[in-house]
């Protein structure tokens, strides 16, 4: 009795920060979703709406619509884009939170540390889904590499990184320290831009046309020619299962990806609303990737 709660910070109220939010308030830990415009009034009128094996539930969630200097919290979670990134850091700035754990894909953390310091702890989801007509429709991964992953730039177990550990055990999710995490974000990375070829001129193509032959290969060829990249600048392939999937056989990899677009809830991660609003970083990141392996 009389322990002080962690008072946790979610910065963003699209699915990825409404699904940690969700996890975070289920299990009574005292977190706040800073959430703007229409989302900021659906959560305050309704709450955090939420589809629970097609049952449409819903939780109070605390929201604020602005951070405040001196509004200190223990964790300020950042699941936005990539390319939203560093503008979210520039609002978190001058608080006096002292740990800001980015979730989201990246190539590095140089201007990220000029804006917020070694206050960063950069880590990675471990969750997907999607959110329609203001109910999230969103999971978590369930074995340890799909989980929350994050760690210290240097590599270093720190106490922070522990606590951190300690709050994903109360609420029952899985998660993995990661003592490498550039390599882990640079790998993941190498997969993640290959869903540019799910994407039209206004929009994501449909579940037929992402599963035929034309873009798969594509695809594969892409998945095969990225890792290689990242390995041929001598970082290592995070997880085995990355590295891994870039010696398996086209054909393989082709059928692989038409068993995922086999399933509801893997159709609309890829190519649901939260995939065509990916458009901007998937680009971003695929310019960037290439840019810095060819400069390795």
């Amino acid at each position: 009795m009389g322990i002080r709660q962690n008072r946790l910070l979610i910065f963003g109220a699209g699915v990825i920060g409404s699904v940690y939010a969700l996890r975070f308030a289920q299990y009574g830990l005292d977190v706040t979703v800073l959430a703007r415009g229409k989302r900021l009034d659906e959560l305050k009128k309704n709450g955090l709406r939420y589809n629970d094996n097609g049952t449409i539930k819903q939780i109070p969630i605390k929201t604020i619509d602005k951070l405040e200097d001196d509004d200190v919290y223990d964790y300020i979670f950042v699941p936005v884009r990539y390319d939203q990134v560093e503008s979210a850091l520039t609002v978190i700035k001058n608080n006096q939170s002292k740990t800001i754990v980015t979730l989201t894909n990246t190539m590095g953390y140089d201007h990220w540390l000029e804006i917020v310091g070694d206050r960063l702890l950069p880590g990675f989801p471990g969750a997907g889904g999607d959110i329609k007509e203001d109910v999230l429709y969103a999971q978590f991964g369930s074995e340890k590499h799909q989980g929350t992953i994050f760690g210290e730039i240097n590599g270093l177990v720190t106490e922070r990184v522990k606590d951190l550990a300690k709050i994903f055990e109360t609420v029952d999710l899985q998660y993995e320290i990661q003592k490498n995490i550039l390599a882990f974000h640079i790998s993941h990375t190498a997969l993640a831009i290959v869903n540019k070829h799910f994407y039209t001129e206004d929009g994501m193509v449909d579940v037929e046309t992402a599963k035929s032959e034309s873009i798969l290969c594509k695809i594969a060829a892409d998945i095969k020619q990225n890792i290689q990249l990242v390995e041929h600048a001598g970082i290592p392939v995070i997880p085995p299962e990355t590295k891994a999937m870039g010696e398996l056989p086209d054909n393989d990899i082709i059928s692989r990806y038409r068993q995922m677009l086999s399933n509801d809830f893997i159709i609309d991660v890829m190519l649901g609303n939260h995939a065509v609003n990916q458009k901007a970083e998937i680009m971003l990141l695929d310019e960037t990737f290439h840019k810095e392996m060819s400069q390795r």
